[in-house]
């Protein structure tokens, strides 16, 4: 364990641009149709992206998809279907992608008339591009590491735990690559690495990170 690191942790937040394709399903085939076509920017909208919007959402139906074809078409078998899939256990956007499809389809098959929005809402595809924002807070050590998850915005985590890790094609998220390179704190990096933003949302990210970090700081070395 380094008590300073040479190279500071700098915390960035996002923003999110969005804009609207134009696609417009209110059936399941046709939603399926759309989905083989639209750009990864949409799809990662949908799912990784969705985590951004509802920040505290934990639920059942963690993606868009899963949401429409549960809560709008009245679906719930596909929508748990959709629900169910861990989006983290795929290697890119593109794999989600193709098995989201696959699902869609395998359902698809067994049912003789197409389930369809009748009473709730058409689902509109979008494209979002998320835009990385200096905060200008940098910090060397793990007591200023530590006081910054606490403070940061949700955005921040998000950028660092997520987008870093899925969008760019990072092996590692940001927090934990910094916390095992630059302060040697390899233990502490792989916990941080395991959470599942997806499982209690951004806010149990922040809360298990500052745990971790209390651990650490309690005890003066790696656990």
């Amino acid at each position: 364990m380094r008590e300073r690191a040479e190279v500071p942790f700098e915390f960035s937040t996002c923003v999110e641009l969005r804009q609207m394709l134009g696609m417009r399903a209110e059936t399941e085939k046709e939603l399926v149709g759309f989905l083989k076509h639209v750009s990864l920017d949409s799809v990662y909208y949908h799912t990784h992206g969705a985590l951004l919007r509802h920040r505290y959402r934990a639920g059942m139906y963690s993606n868009d998809f899963a949401t429409w074809v549960a809560i709008q078409v009245r679906d719930r078998v596909l929508g748990e279907q959709l629900a169910v899939l861990e989006p983290l256990d795929f290697a890119s956007i593109s794999d989600f992608r193709d098995k989201i499809i696959s699902v869609v389809e395998d359902h698809l098959k067994g049912m003789t008339v197409v389930p369809r929005v009748v009473y709730g809402e058409p689902f509109d595809f979008i494209e979002s591009r998320v835009v990385e924002v200096p905060t200008g807070t940098k910090v060397h050590t793990m007591e200023e590491f530590r006081k910054a998850v606490s403070e940061v915005d949700d955005g921040s985590l998000y950028f660092h735990a997520l987008q870093a890790r899925v969008r760019l094609d990072r092996r590692r998220n940001d927090f934990s690559a910094w916390l095992g390179d630059a302060l040697d704190l390899p233990s502490l990096a792989a916990k941080v690495q395991a959470l599942d933003p997806y499982i209690g949302g951004l806010k149990r990210v922040r809360v298990q990170m500052l745990a971790f970090c209390d651990d650490v700081l309690s005890q003066g070395r790696d656990l």
